[in-house]
């Protein structure tokens, strides 16, 4: 089953959510590979962007097989988040994503992020302004409130969005107050699913092929959006999108083999795109996810993060997958705050 967002139509309804520090090239070009059909690149700032930023220009580096592909702008001022919208739309972006979800402190401070959520009014100049600005698909990102977990304001931003002109809207079934506490409340989504024509996809708390489904039977909604159930596994994608076809089909899971070599080949295209040096503290926290529940990985663990030497890192990654049983536990989720 398709998802088509506006002018776009999608070949699953698994989409990977932007994820600071995580959703990089080398990221999204594995997950590809193994099944993912859409996804975003980190968050930038429109501020960022729009008084070109170099660091911010850096995390937009893509290439033609990186396709289709969303960006996501953080901003509350209708002008800037235009403009940005504009520079994103040129650089052949297929989709502009607006964050109203955020809950960071810092963000919320300066009126971004969830803080949307309770000034709806600014949040609509917002969506009009990006919507005006550009011809390619708009949405929008938030949570189900920012104290309140009825849902209503995420209802409240949701049908000012499908005024404003936008084509979806994704929902995080969280407040701004939980963070990334508790549970995710998939009752609130179906709640902005009921109020509004336009997709709405799932956010949160979904890391196996039964949570897709049961997201799928409480709320209605359209599609999913998955954060760091993505890291480590990039095999979840089909499965999750077999789950939300319908399929009672056995999820998948990789050999150990396999397991080191995508991890190996993870760790290539860092360095490949990224250069030695930041590859091999990029796979500090990469080895984290690929290794989460195995056996005897902080040894490993701490070796990687002693040295910057990639001819090491690569021999370390694959003495101890070589070492592993057959039968070793499937990839499990690592312990992120960032969904």
């Amino acid at each position: 089953m398709t998802l088509k967002i506006g002018s776009l139509r999608l070949s699953s309804r698994i989409i990977q959510s932007p994820l600071a520090g995580c959703s990089d090239l080398p990221f999204r070009l594995i997950g590809r590979e193994k099944g993912l059909g859409f996804c975003f690149l980190e968050m930038v700032s429109a501020q960022s962007l729009t008084r070109k930023n170099a660091k911010t220009r850096r995390m937009l580096d893509t290439l033609p097989e990186d396709k289709p592909l969303g960006a996501q702008l953080l901003g509350c001022d209708p002008d800037m988040m235009a403009e940005a919208a504009r520079i994103l739309e040129e650089m052949g972006f297929d989709l502009i994503d607006m964050n109203l979800g955020c809950p960071v402190k810092k963000v919320v401070g300066n009126g971004e992020g969830s803080a949307l959520l309770k000034d709806p009014a600014r949040a609509e100049l917002v969506f009009r302004a990006v919507r005006n600005a550009v011809k390619i698909p708009v949405t929008m990102k938030t949570r189900a409130g920012f104290k309140d977990p009825s849902g209503d304001e995420a209802v409240e931003l949701a049908k000012r969005a499908e005024g404003a002109g936008l084509c979806a809207v994704t929902i995080h079934g969280r407040t701004q107050a939980q963070g990334y506490a508790g549970r995710s409340d998939w009752e609130a989504i179906g709640k902005v699913k009921r109020a509004v024509q336009i997709p709405v996809i799932g956010n949160g708390d979904v890391l196996t092929p039964d949570d897709a489904r049961r997201l799928l039977e409480v709320s209605g909604c359209d599609g999913i959006m998955i954060g760091r159930g993505g890291l480590g596994n990039p095999w979840i994608y089909r499965n999750l999108d077999a789950a939300a076809n319908g399929r009672r089909d056995r999820a998948y899971i990789p050999t150990v083999p396999e397991r080191k070599e995508t991890l190996l080949k993870h760790f290539a295209l860092e360095r490949r795109l990224l250069g030695d040096r930041q590859a091999a503290l990029n796979m500090r926290r990469i080895t984290v996810w690929y290794t989460q529940g195995l056996p005897h990985n902080k040894v490993m663990r701490a070796a990687i993060c002693s040295t910057v030497d990639c001819e090491k890192i690569a021999r370390l990654i694959t003495v101890f997958f070589d070492q592993l049983p057959a039968d070793a536990p499937p990839p499990s989720v690592p312990i992120l705050l960032t969904e």
